[in-house]
Parts: structure tokens; C-alpha cells; sequence
């Protein structure tokens, strides 16, 4: 037993060895193949880098090449360049040298030049003396034998040719008034004729009411109110007057205002009618009174735009057109009229071959400025004109509605059919009503106008103002001056009165001679 142990041992011992050394060749043979590797790589790399350094000499060379031969092609370019600059600046330098030259010349030539003029200026300014003297002389001598100054010669010939020019002027309106009138009276009248035929629109005078009627008198208590609170309530909603006199059932409504008037009016009726009189029910009725008018105003603008025929109308332009319904001129009502002249216009247009559209939107808002005039202080035609530009209208509109009183010289043929429409419709009988003190003080105007001028004998106003005759003094007033003397009192009468349609003016000269056989 002991000895198999041993030779247990021993094989053991001897196995151990023998692996050791069997391992002791086996790394030895990997470190030499690991070496032979090595060496092999080693050598793969040596001659890897041989050929990439040839590569990159190659190329290295083959990029000095090129980099030199671009270099010398700039340095060839450049010097072509710098060459033909050469060649330039030395032919400049030879212009400059020539141009040098020729200023030198002309400022020779200027210089004798300048001499020359001040010798002559001299002799001009000694010559200028001389005739001078001679003038002052002969004036000398034509004052001796005429035996007066040179003042009272200027004076005597000034009078003579004014004198002169004067009647050439009057004979000269004369004539040309009635060459203008045989041309064109007849087919003035035929197109206004045609006009007013074809457009007979009946026409209403309308005044707006300024009195509301009570049920009974104890309704004026109510109005009043206690210590007079309902009154102020109301003048204080609507910016009006109330009066409340000794008028058997009735109150006065008194405003600058017609649309505030109108509102005042309306909230009245339907507080006497609902019967509940206090300050808080009337401001409620006051403000719904004043919606309802602001649509009343909408529909009166959008109505009249539909009655003309008109699209493309600014909403504003709208808005502010219905405002003409509660604005009258001497009692005709504006947005009437407005219609009125469109409509005349149009008929006007058609006969001369203009824009009926146009002429229909220019008549429509030729007195649109009256709108505005409660609020901005000028001429209601400029007002109209400049709130026709804010809303985008064109410029014929805007002149012809400005021109439409001759505030501003009329450009087109539309701005003198505005004016005759206007004429037309604002003179014709029965459109307007003026009170008898306003007409009264007109007709005493246009007297003492025509009675200021020198030569006028009497003048008398007749036909309602609507026409002048003034008689001149036959001694003082030629024929021509006669002529002269009209023009001057329609200019007069224009630049001085307002008043509606046209005035004619007639001056008359006559000479009577009588005697009596025996």
C-alpha cells in the first residue's frame, strides 16, 4: 500500500514536470512566432511609410509646381496690368496738358474780353447820361409849351384813356353778351326746359313743429313738476328749451338744434301719453327716443340713396345724409331738395352727354355740408367738400359741391349743372318761404346797394326780390358805362347778400325830351 502511494507520488511528480516543461516549449514557441510577427509588421510598416512618404514628395512637388506656376501667371497679369495703367496715365497726363493749354488761351481771350466790356459799359453808362440830359430838357421844353407838369400830364392823359378804355370795355360786354346769348340761350333753355318738365316732382314746404299739444292744462303742472324738476330734467336730456306760457294747451319747444328738437318733441308726446311724468322715466324715454332717431336718420339717408338710384355710399356718408331730414332752408326741407337736384341734374346730363350717375351723386350731396354746419363754423359748401374728401369721394365731387355756390372757381361741367340744379330747385315758385322781416330787410339791402353807386337815380326791387331795375341819370351814365355799371352791382349783390336762385339786374337809361306845340 505504502508503495503504490509512492509510485503515486512519483508519477505525479513526474506528470507535473513533464507538463511544466511541455509548457515551458509551448510559450517559448509562441514568443518566437509572437517575434516573427512582430518583425513581419514591423517590415509591412517600414515599407508603408517608404511609400507614402514617396506619394507625399510627389505630391508636394506636383503642389509647388502648380502654386508656382499660378504665381507666375498673376505676376504676368499684374504686370499687364500695371503696363496698360501706365500707358492710360501718360495719356491722360497729355489730355490734361492740351485741356491746360486751352484754359490758358480762353482765360486770355476772357480777359480781353472783360476789358473790352468795361470800355463799352463805360461808353454806355456816358451815352445813358447824355440822353438823360436830353430827356430832362425836352421834358423842360414840352412843360413850357404845354404849361403844365409832368404830373398833370399824367394825370390829364390817365383820365382820357380811362375814359376811353371804359366805354371799349362796356361795348365789348355788350357785344360779347350777346353773341353768348344767341348761341346759347336757346339750348339753355331747351336743356332747363327738359329738366324741370321731365323731373315735376310735387314739392311740400314743411316747417318743423316747435309746438306740442296738451290734453288739458293740469298736463302743464306735470310737466313742470314739483319746484320745477320735470322741466330741468327734460332740458337736461335733451339740450332744448321748454317753455310752458299762458298758450291754451300747448307747450313751446325751443332749439338751435332740429335734430334735438325733434327728440325733445317726440319724448313729449309719449310722456303726455304714457302719463308717467318724472325725472328718471324721462331720461329712460330720452334715450330711447334718441336710438329710434339715430335709425330714423339711417333709414331717411339709406332711402334717399335708393330713391337716386346711387351705390357704393360710404355708411357715414349715409348717416350723415339722413341728418338733411330734420334741416330746412327757408322752410324747404334739405334732404328733399337734395333729391330734387339730383334728379335735375341727371336730366341735365343725360342732355349733354355727361356721367348720369355723377351728376345724380353730385346733386344728391351738394348740400351735405348743411349737416355739419350746426358744429363747424364756414360756408356749408367748403364744409361739405371737406367732409366729402375724408370719406373718399373724388375730386370732381368735392369741386362741384364746393363750387356750387362759387366759394371756389368751378373746374367741370358737373360743378355748373350743380349750380343751375340748386338755382332751379331752391327759385322756383312755391319751394321756398322767407318771414316778412327777412324779406323786408333783403329788399331794403339790395335798394341801398344799387342806390351807392355814383350816376343812379332811384332803384326799385320787384318780382319778390328776384329782380333789380335801377335808372341812371342820362347826363352822368353813358350807354357803355350803363353796362359796366350792371356787372358792378351783381358783384356787388353777390360778394354782400345771401339768397336763393339768381337776382336780375336791369338798368335803365333813357332821355325824354318835351314840348308842346301851341
Amino acid at each position: 500500500m505504502l508503495e503504490m502511494t509512492l509510485s503515486l507520488l512519483l508519477a505525479a511528480v513526474s506528470g507535473m514536470g513533464l507538463g511544466y516543461g511541455i509548457n515551458s516549449l509551448m510559450r517559448s514557441a509562441r514568443s518566437n512566432q509572437r517575434e516573427r510577427d512582430a518583425d513581419d509588421l514591423m517590415k509591412d510598416a517600414r515599407r508603408d511609410a517608404d511609400n507614402l512618404l514617396k506619394d507625399a514628395a510627389i505630391q508636394a512637388k506636383a503642389e509647388v509646381l502648380k502654386a508656382r506656376e499660378e504665381f507666375e501667371s498673376s505676376i504676368k497679369s499684374r504686370r499687364e496690368e500695371i503696363t496698360g495703367l501706365d500707358n492710360r496715365i501718360a495719356q491722360k497726363e497729355a489730355n490734361l496738358e492740351r485741356k491746360v493749354a486751352m484754359i490758358d488761351k480762353k482765360e486770355r481771350a476772357l480777359e480781353q474780353r472783360i476789358v473790352e466790356v468795361d470800355k463799352q459799359s463805360s461808353d454806355a453808362l456816358k451815352s445813358r447820361e447824355e440822353w438823360m440830359r436830353l430827356v430832362d430838357d425836352e421834358k423842360l421844353k414840352l412843360q413850357r409849351i404845354a404849361g403844365m407838369t409832368e404830373a398833370e400830364a399824367r394825370q390829364t392823359l390817365m383820365t382820357r384813356v380811362e375814359a376811353e378804355v371804359r366805354n371799349e370795355v362796356g361795348g365789348l360786354v355788350r357785344r360779347l353778351q350777346e353773341e353768348a346769348k344767341d348761341t346759347a340761350d336757346r339750348e339753355a333753355q331747351k336743356i332747363v326746359a327738359q329738366a324741370v318738365q321731365r323731373y315735376a316732382a310735387s314739392h311740400a314746404s314743411e316747417l318743423m313743429t316747435s309746438t306740442v299739444a296738451l290734453p288739458n292744462d293740469e298736463m302743464k303742472g306735470r310737466i313742470i313738476g314739483r319746484d320745477g324738476r320735470n322741466i330741468r330734467a327734460i332740458e337736461a336730456a335733451t339740450g332744448i328749451n321748454i317753455l310752458v306760457d299762458d298758450t291754451p294747451e300747448a307747450v313751446v319747444i325751443s332749439g338751435f338744434d332740429p335734430i334735438r328738437r325733434e327728440v325733445a318733441r317726440i319724448s313729449m308726446e309719449r310722456l303726455i301719453q304714457d302719463g308717467r311724468i318724472h325725472p328718471a322715466r324721462i331720461e329712460e324715454v330720452v334715450i330711447k327716443t334718441r336710438e329710434e332717431m339715430d335709425e330714423r336718420i339711417r333709414l331717411a339717408g339709406e332711402e334717399a340713396v335708393y330713391q337716386v338710384g346711387l351705390h357704393d355710399v360710404d355708411p357715414e356718408l349715409v348717416r350723415t345724409l339722413g341728418r338733411l331730414k330734420f334741416r330746412t332752408s327757408y322752410s324747404q326741407n334739405v334732404l328733399m331738395h337734395s333729391i330734387e337736384v339730383a334728379q335735375l341734374m341727371g336730366v341735365m346730363a343725360a342732355e349733354l352727354g355727361l356721367d348720369v350717375t355723377l351728376a345724380k351723386r353730385i346733386g344728391l350731396l351738394h348740400d351735405i355740408g348743411k349737416a355739419l354746419d350746426h358744429d363747424v363754423e364756414g360756408s356749408h359748401a367748403l364744409i361739405g367738400a371737406d367732409f366729402l374728401r375724408r370719406v373718399g369721394e373724388t375730386p370732381v365731387v368735392l369741386n362741384a359741391v364746393a363750387a356750387h355756390h362759387e366759394d371756389v372757381p368751378m373746374e367741370s361741367l358737373y360743378a355748373v349743372l350743380a349750380a343751375a340744379g340748386d338755382a332751379i330747385s331752391a327759385s322756383r315758385p312755391g319751394a321756398r318761404i322767407e318771414t316778412t322781416e327777412i324779406y323786408i330787410k333783403r329788399l331794403e339791402k339790395l335798394e341801398g346797394i344799387a342806390n351807392s353807386f355814383p350816376g343812379v337815380e332811384k332803384s326799385y326791387a320787384i318780382q319778390a326780390g328776384r329782380e333789380m331795375r335801377v335808372l341812371v341819370q342820362p347826363d352822368k351814365v353813358n350807354d357803355h358805362e350803363a353796362m359796366t355799371l350792371a356787372r358792378n352791382i351783381c358783384k356787388k349783390i353777390e360778394g354782400e347778400l345771401q339768397y336763393p336762385g339768381q337776382i336780375k339786374v336791369m338798368v335803365v337809361r333813357e332821355s325824354r325830351c318835351v314840348e308842346y306845340a301851341r
